[in-house]
């Protein structure tokens, strides 16, 4: 039960405590897309970070793909975000001179049994208002990518690649320039929830007690963590977090292909797909491993599984030529064997806490969401608090 803060203890706390209107926790690049968005919009922020220095868990391990919205259930979350921040991931990396290449991506049918699969997929993808995918012939596919092997493929020209670091560094740049404070190498190590938003305590060589009139959980791997640390909060709202680890292999040299590939979608996640870097470099992955801890070593004996799928759409894959890259985690909420679940951000309305915002299962598409998650955040934020709407 909440504490009251006409308590002695609450109300000394409060009498201590340094007011700041808006706390997000965790910069990793919704983090940082949201403290920027509110900060933009007038607001004093705060962004806090546990390490040291943006972007340290899920957003610097993964594909660094700019997704287009094709497979995620239509008028869902994922969906409306991967498509509305696909466009506005874009315009922000050409805004802001962001390396980034808009390669496209194949999606391929290695079996004529899949080939079915591909026009589902187009459907679903028109549902999300993903219109320009381009159903091609074998000969097509192959013409576009020589080493290729299918039956036939879709072209997605909106998918891409780009810097995530660089687009990072140039969210936490505007987030300071719009007068907003970032803070590494403090974790929050309990929130006491207040009438609105809360008190925030947090350690590091600095220990500082806060007084948050808007709380954002941003903390990714760690926000289920950190929400069970917020006194008077509803733990009947909190998700169960289950750790996918994914692992990635390379090769040495330029890439055979200079687009994504993506192969029919048969099990969890996506397959082992081929991406590119913008350096030309070729990953594969990630594959699904299901943790219980956050564990970043690549097992080379992996790599076994790695050469099976790949060969199914690249058969000239030599012996020997993969490499252990590297590995990030997903924070999941559904468990293995369970459907897929949406995003999760979850506001006063669903859970009753007055200035507490908690994002959950934040994964894939969560870098291409990135600002479309903040315009939504920021939406919702000057809705259950007029007083402090854009100034």
């Amino acid at each position: 039960m909440r504490q009251s803060i006409t308590s002695p203890t609450a109300r000394a706390a409060v009498q201590e405590a340094e007011p700041v209107d808006c706390i997000v926790v965790g910069a990793g690049v919704v983090g940082l897309a949201v403290a920027r968005a509110l900060a933009l919009a007038g607001r004093e922020v705060l962004l806090i970070e546990s390490e040291g220095g943006i972007g340290t868990g899920v957003s610097s391990r993964n594909s660094e793909v700019i997704h287009a919205g094709i497979y995620y259930t239509p008028g869902s979350l994922k969906a409306r975000h991967c498509v509305r921040g696909n466009a506005l991931l874009y315009a922000y990396c050409r805004q802001r001179h962001i390396d980034h290449q808009a390669c496209g991506k194949l999606i391929v049918a290695t079996s004529q049994a899949q080939v079915a699969k591909l026009q589902a997929i187009a459907a679903n993808a028109r549902a999300n208002g993903v219109t320009d995918l381009i159903l091609l012939s074998q000969a097509q596919a192959i013409a576009l990518e020589p080493a290729l092997r299918c039956e036939a493929a879709l072209l997605s020209p909106r998918s891409g690649i780009v810097d995530s670091h660089a687009l990072m560094l140039a969210l936490q740049g505007d987030l300071e320039n719009a007068g907003g404070t970032l803070v590494f190498n403090t974790p929050v190590e309990q929130v006491q929830l207040m009438p609105r938003g809360g008190l925030v305590s947090t350690g590091g060589r600095t220990p500082m007690t806060l007084q948050a009139r808007l709380l954002v959980n941003c903390a990714g791997l760690h926000a289920q963590a950190l929400a069970r640390r917020m006194t008077g909060f509803d733990t009947g709202h909190i998700p169960a977090c289950h750790y996918a680890k994914g692992n990635y292999f390379s090769i040495s040299g330029r890439a055979p292909f200079s687009r994504l590939i993506y192969p029919v979608p048969e099990a969890a996640g996506l397959g082992v797909h081929l991406t590119i870097d913008l350096g030309q470099q070729a990953r594969f992955g990630p594959d699904v491993e299901w943790v219980s801890a956050l564990d970043y070593q690549v097992d080379a004996a992996r790599s076994a599984a790695f050469y099976q799928e790949i060969r199914h759409y690249w058969p000239a894959l030599p012996d020997g030529a993969l490499q252990p890259a590297y590995a990030g985690i997903r924070p999941k909420i559904q468990g293995p064997g369970e459907p897929a679940v949406d995003f999760q951000i979850l506001g006063p309305d669903e859970h009753g806490a007055a200035g507490v915002i908690q994002l959950f299962g934040i994964e894939s598409p969560g870098l291409t969401a990135s600002l479309s998650i903040a315009e939504q955040v920021c939406e919702m934020a000057a809705a259950t608090d007029p007083a402090c709407r854009t100034r």
